[in-house]
C-alpha cells in the first residue's frame, strides 16, 4: 500500500518596491483580490509598511507594500525610505517596480541600480503597460537590464489586472517550500483598527487634494462592537496648525461630513457590518517628530 503524502505548499514574503506612484498599492490589491492598501494620486501616501496576502496554487504570497523610495527631506521621509530598503533585504524576494509610461527617470535609473544591493530573486516588472505601445515596452526593457539584470521581466497593468495571473504563477513556483504563516481566508496581517485608519486618511486625500500637505495624521482610539450588530469607531485626526484643522473641518463642518461619509461608507463593506463612524480633528504641533506616531504605523522612530 503506497504512503500518502500531504502536497507540498510553499510560502514567503515579496517586497514590492519602486518610486512613488509607480502603482505598488494599486497592484498589490489587485494581487490579493480586495483593498487593503491606500490608494490615492498624491505621491508617497503609503507610510506604513502594509502586508497583503494572497492565495495561489497552493502557495501563499504574502506582498509587503512599502512606502514609495524618493529623496528624503524630512525625518518621516527618511523613516520610510529605510524601512522599505529593511523590508526589501529580510524579503525572501524583492520586486521592483517601475512606471511603463514615466520611463527611466534619473530617480528610477538610481533606485534599478541599488536593486544590486539586496539579496535573493530581484524581479523587475513593468506596471502602467495598457498606456504605451508595445515596442516601447520593449525598448524600456533593454535600457533597464542595461542598469541591472533582473532574474525576470513581467509586464502588466495593476488596475485591469493584465499579466497579474503569470505574475502570480511565478511566484507559486518560486518562493520556498514551508507551511502557510497565516490563515487560507486572511486577507492582510494589519490590525482593523489601523485598517480603518487608513481608509480615513485616503479619503482626507482625496477630498482635499493639494489643500492639506503630509502633515495629517489619523488614528483610530476606540472600536465599540455593539448589541445591534453594528459598530462604533472613533478616530482622531492629527494636524499640526489651526489652519490645517480648518482646512480639515471645512466651512460649516462641509469637508469632515464629506470626509465621514466617504470613510464610514467603505469601512462599512470592509467590516460588513454597519458603522457608525466620529471623526475629531487636533491640532498636535511637530507629530512627525512623535515617537508614539511612529510606532503607531509600525516603524522605528530614529534615535
Amino acid at each position: 500500500m503506497t504512503e500518502m503524502t500531504e502536497p507540498k505548499t510553499r510560502c514567503g514574503f515579496v517586497a514590492l518596491i519602486g518610486a512613488p506612484n509607480a502603482g505598488k498599492s494599486t497592484l498589490m490589491n489587485q494581487l490579493v483580490g480586495t483593498k487593503i492598501s491606500i490608494v490615492t494620486h498624491k505621491v508617497q501616501t503609503t507610510r506604513a509598511i502594509v502586508r497583503g496576502i494572497a492565495m495561489h496554487n497552493d502557495c501563499q504570497i504574502i506582498f509587503v507594500d512599502t512606502p514609495g523610495i524618493f529623496n528624503p527631506r524630512r525625518k518621516l521621509d527618511e523613516v520610510m525610505v529605510s524601512t522599505a530598503w529593511g523590508s526589501a533585504r529580510d524579503a525572501d524576494m524583492s520586486v521592483c517596480i517601475i512606471d511603463a509610461e514615466r520611463g527611466v527617470t534619473e530617480d528610477v535609473a538610481a533606485l534599478v541600480a541599488r536593486m544590486k544591493e539586496l539579496g535573493g530573486k530581484v524581479v523587475l516588472l513593468l506596471n502602467k503597460i495598457d498606456r504605451i505601445p508595445r515596442d516601447k515596452l520593449l525598448a524600456l526593457t533593454q535600457e533597464i537590464h542595461g542598469i541591472h539584470a533582473f532574474d525576470e521581466t513581467f509586464m502588466v497593468s495593476a488596475l485591469n489586472g493584465d499579466g497579474c495571473r503569470d505574475f502570480l504563477d511565478y511566484l507559486s513556483t518560486t518562493l520556498p517550500q514551508g507551511p502557510y504563516m497565516y490563515p487560507e481566508d486572511q486577507a492582510s496581517d494589519l490590525p482593523m483598527r489601523m485598517l480603518a485608519a487608513e481608509v480615513t486618511r485616503e479619503k482626507i486625500y482625496l477630498r482635499l487634494h493639494q489643500e492639506l500637505p503630509y502633515s495629517s495624521h489619523v488614528e483610530t482610539e476606540a472600536w465599540e462592537e455593539r448589541k445591534d450588530g453594528s459598530v462604533k469607531i472613533s478616530q482622531v485626526i492629527y494636524v499640526e496648525r489651526d489652519s490645517q484643522k480648518k482646512i480639515v473641518i471645512g466651512k460649516g463642518g462641509e469637508t469632515i461630513k464629506a470626509i465621514s461619509t466617504a470613510a464610514r461608507q467603505e469601512l462599512k463593506e470592509l467590516v460588513e457590518q454597519p458603522v457608525h463612524l466620529f471623526l475629531f480633528v487636533k491640532v498636535r504641533e511637530n507629530w512627525s517628530d512623535d515617537p508614539d506616531r511612529y510606532r503607531e504605523m509600525g516603524l522605528e522612530f530614529p534615535v
